[in-house]
């Protein structure tokens, strides 16, 4: 997932099998590989996850039919949910989590079931106690999600869209499920929606309406609760290879497209570099802008903010990064959010590498270079708050597990792993990955068992040692050797921004029209001494608040904010309005906050709000009690 959420609103065991790329074993005809690898991994013992009120260990589901109907009218899904059963112990119970569902009723193996509904927790919801035999085969809940159910948008307008947003414990408001991202299942689906509207999920999908406006869905590969999507509405769907394309509403595919026409030649370099694809195709779906991140990796079928849309391809590291994700999340997953660092740490480290491949050394350095500003006042925030929230490793116990999505488990994360790299050689480590994904293909993977991977593994070259690794996961800050980034365009960006503030170069100086957004972006923010007349004179000369590039726009809105430019006061509410993207608007609100402009914050959150989905509603509320 592309979030890295800025941070001031957060409160103050991996299984070793050996699998081949696919995680199937290595012997034997597909289908029974499939099989002993789904024993095998059903049997694994579990972490015990604070964020769940499931015992796996005890009894666990294994895998999913889901038979639902959408009604945009009532903004309700109506469902039954039917799991298969693993028995680990004779345990009489299994659990599942809920929150805010209205459970209809339960049977298990067709027979009515009794059940409880428990006390309600922060954050966590409730647990669904269902009565079992020690023998019994399948548990069945019928429910319906509730009003305002967290992980649902519902879009109104002339086309009605509704998508999901189920990480990191969101899938428990519109799915009963045992949420820990620890446990795998296999599901089939058939939803229902309006016959002018396509359902898509992350599975197989179609690749265009129906008449009956029913749909049918598999996936074959295990996949975590958190993982689980669906999205409905009026899209097109457009090949851009033999595994890749792109949904999105008709007047938006062509464009989008356009932008996403290299999303093949990233596929392939992302073989190239660490294995094979296992999930069959690479799709896109070009979500409302009120999505609240930038990318949410769904198995399949990645869903993706239309604000990466720029017209000139210069945003597509998102999508590398969500095909990053691919491996490091989909295939070798954090086994609870504590680790969140081993999906996001490791995908944006695979990002680079992916748009090294595909766009040059350069390109990629750039992109590392405004990786490195993001960490260095994402470090500066947190530390003021709780300097241990700055480790790789977290302790989220008692809190939200959305605190670990910031800068730290991405961009720490992303210079210990290329710190790695440049202490032992690219070759060696890249045979090292390779490696670690195979043999770790559909299981889950914690911090304590990935050192102990990469110290055995590694030996030899004396890693532990090298990379000093314990002051990168268990101590907090950025350590001294943190490799540093060489971009020649980047410094010379910097010193342009320098002279430009100190007023010795001109607006006439800068080659703005030349430049890529990464360096409009590391410009914008490496002025922050400007003087709201020379925001003007920039602006005048290059017209920055009317941009297309929403990074460049977002960076532009933030200085504007702080030095009173209130001639790009028109486009920040349009902005706000109209993007739900928490990465981009929790920021901006913030600094009206902090300028002392609340009152212009307040008044344009109240319009924006409705059209907010509940991550940014969740961030903003606070900010603005």
């Amino acid at each position: 997932m592309i979030n890295k959420k800025y941070p001031k609103w957060i409160l103050a065991g991996a299984v070793v099998l050996t699998l081949n790329a696919c995680g199937d074993g290595n012997s034997g005809n597909p289908q029974e590989r499939s099989e002993r690898t789904k024993m095998m991994i059903a049997n694994a013992k579990l972490a015990r996850d604070p964020h769940s009120y499931a015992q796996p260990n005890e009894v666990r589901v294994k895998h999913l039919n889901w038979v639902a109907s959408v009604d945009f009218s009532a903004k309700v899904i109506t469902a039954t949910a039917t799991y298969d059963l693993e028995h680990i112990t004779e345990k009489n119970e299994v659990i599942f989590d809920m929150k805010g569902l209205q459970i209809d009723g339960v049977k298990v193996d067709g027979v009515p079931a009794k059940f409880t509904v428990g006390a309600e927790k922060e954050f966590i919801g409730a647990p669904l106690i269902v009565e079992i035999t020690p023998t019994a085969k399948q548990v069945s809940i019928s429910y319906r999600t509730p009003q305002g159910a967290e992980a649902l948008l519902w879009v109104d307008g002339e086309s009605p869209f509704l998508f999901t947003q189920s990480q990191a414990i969101l899938g428990r408001t519109w799915l009963p499920c045992q949420d820990s991202p620890g446990l795998r299942i296999t599901y089939d689906a058939q939803v229902t929606v309006p016959k002018n509207l396509m359902a898509l999920m992350s599975a197989e999908n179609p690749i265009k309406k129906n008449d009956t406006g029913v749909y049918s869905f598999k996936m074959d590969q295990p996949i975590p609760s958190y993982l689980m999507a669906l999205a409905v509405g009026d899209v097109e769907f457009r090949s851009l290879g033999d595994r890749t394309g792109v949904y999105a509403i008709p007047s938006l595919i062509d464009a989008a497209a356009y932008e996403f026409e290299d999303m093949q030649k990233m596929l392939v370099a992302a073989e190239k570099l660490y294995g094979p694809y296992v999930w069959g195709r690479y799709d896109v779906l070009v979500l409302p802008p009120a999505f609240p991140f930038g990318g949410m990796e769904n198995p399949k079928l990645t869903f993706a903010t239309p604000t990466i849309i720029a017209g000139d391809k210069s945003l597509v590291s998102l999508i590398a990064h969500e095909l990053a994700h691919s491996w490091s999340g989909n295939l070798v997953t954090n086994s609870t959010w504590d680790d969140f660092w081993i999906n996001e740490g490791f995908t944006v480290y695979f990002e680079e590498r992916i748009m090294e491949e595909v766009f040059g050394r350069e390109y990629s350095e750039m992109l590392a270079q405004l990786s490195r500003q993001e960490l260095d006042a994402t470090i500066s925030e947190i530390s003021a708050v709780n300097e241990k929230d700055t480790w790789l490793k977290l302790s989220l116990e008692n809190r939200n597990p959305d605190d670990a999505m910031t800068d730290i488990a991405y961009n720490k994360g992303y210079f210990f792993l290329r710190l790695c790299e440049e202490t032992i050689g690219r070759e060696k480590w890249d045979i090292f990955l390779k490696k670690y994904f195979t043999e770790h293909a559909f299981q889950v993977m914690d911090t304590e068992k990935f050192l102990a991977y990469l110290k055995s593994n590694l030996a030899a070259e004396k890693i532990e040692e090298k990379v000093n690794i314990n002051e990168w996961v268990y101590a907090p800050g950025i350590p001294a050797n943190i490799p540093k980034v060489q971009s020649d365009k980047m410094e010379k960006i910097k010193s342009v921004a320098e002279e430009f503030v100190s007023l010795k170069i001109i607006v006439g100086a800068i080659k703005w029209n030349d430049w890529s957004y990464q360096e409009k972006v590391y410009f914008i923010t490496s002025i922050k001494d400007v003087s709201a007349a020379q925001m003007k004179a920039l602006d005048r000369a290059f017209n920055i608040t009317s941009t297309k590039n929403n990074e460049v726009l977002f960076a532009w809105l933030e200085l504007a904010i702080r030095k009173n430019y209130s001639t790009a006061y028109d486009e920040l509410e349009s902005f706000l309005v109209e993007v739900g993207r928490r990465k981009f608007v929790a920021p901006l609100y913030e600094a009206l906050v902090e300028t002392n402009q609340k009152d212009l914050a307040v008044k344009i959150y109240t319009k924006a709000r409705p059209s907010y989905h509940s991550v940014t509603i969740e961030t903003i509320d606070k900010m603005l009690d």
